[in-house]
């Protein structure tokens, strides 16, 4: 079976150097975007924004004035109050289409095995299926591998109902009318209800004998599900490990969403 092994260490910040003027005028304009960006509020004032980041109003009108040129802020003529405007939100939009799941996730995946000390997966859907699209194996004499690239449906193994359980109401719906009893629908509503309730799913040989796996999803930018991530081992070896690998495994998804765009208040 195909195995993916890779060496990455996490990106180093970049170096702020000692500069002119013209340099520290643009980070000021950056704070002041990222301002907006994490503020609750959708418009602030001067005042407000000048008080929060420390600046005086003066340059923080001179600053909102050259970021109204690009249209990256918007002055409301009437409240005389500021929001981002159509130039930041193009920013977001090419940054956000750019993105590419399987790049992003490919550090995760080697931190995640070497802390867990077990093979670490990427799983992406295809429709009303999904697939292996990556992993990483540990050095252990005893491991789990998968096979890339075959599809594997929705509903059987963690990795399939990680997907499953974080869909759209109307998604799933769809999903268990196509061939499957009342009962049988009714049995895997139940179990994706305590899979959203958890954040995690759990395998134990669902779908592959003497295999068991805990997974949960990557979200975008929509709180969608773009990606599902799993730790698995050999089954005996994996019930005592399961409570350190789902905690390892939900810190790393969360890293991965907020880097897909995510945000806390994207799934309410």
């Amino acid at each position: 079976m195909p195995v993916t092994n890779r060496i990455a260490g996490p990106a180093e910040p970049p170096v702020r150097e000692n500069a002119g003027p013209a340099i520290a005028t643009v980070e000021r304009a950056a704070e002041v975007l990222m301002h907006f960006a994490e503020t609750p509020s959708a418009t602030l004032g001067v005042t407000e924004i000048a008080e929060a980041l420390g600046m005086s109003k003066a340059a923080v009108h001179r600053i909102l004035a050259s970021l109204r040129v690009r249209r990256l802020i918007e002055l409301d003529p009437v409240t005389r109050r500021y929001a981002l405007g159509v130039g930041a939100m193009r920013l977001g939009l090419a940054y956000l289409d750019r993105l590419d799941i399987r790049r992003v996730a490919a550090p995760e995946l080697v931190t995640l095995s070497q802390r867990t000390e077990e093979t670490t997966t990427l799983s992406v859907r295809t429709g009303w299926t999904r697939i292996y699209a990556d992993q990483v194996t540990p050095a252990r004499e005893v491991i789990m591998s998968v096979t890339l690239g075959v599809p594997h449906p929705l509903h059987v193994g963690g990795s399939s109902k990680a997907f499953l359980a974080f869909l759209p109401e109307e998604e799933i719906e769809a999903y268990l009318a196509d061939g499957r009893t009342v009962a049988e629908a009714r049995r895997l509503h139940k179990e994706l209800a305590a899979i959203r309730a958890l954040g995690w799913a759990r395998s134990f040989a669902e779908r592959m004998s003497g295999a068991a796996s805990v997974a949960a999803p990557v979200f975008d930018h929509h709180g969608r599900p773009v990606g599902v991530i799993s730790v698995c081992g050999p089954l005996e070896r994996f019930r005592e490990e399961v409570d350190r690998c789902v905690e390892a495994l939900l810190e790393s998804t969360r890293r991965l969403s907020i880097q897909m765009g995510w945000t806390e208040q994207e799934r309410g």
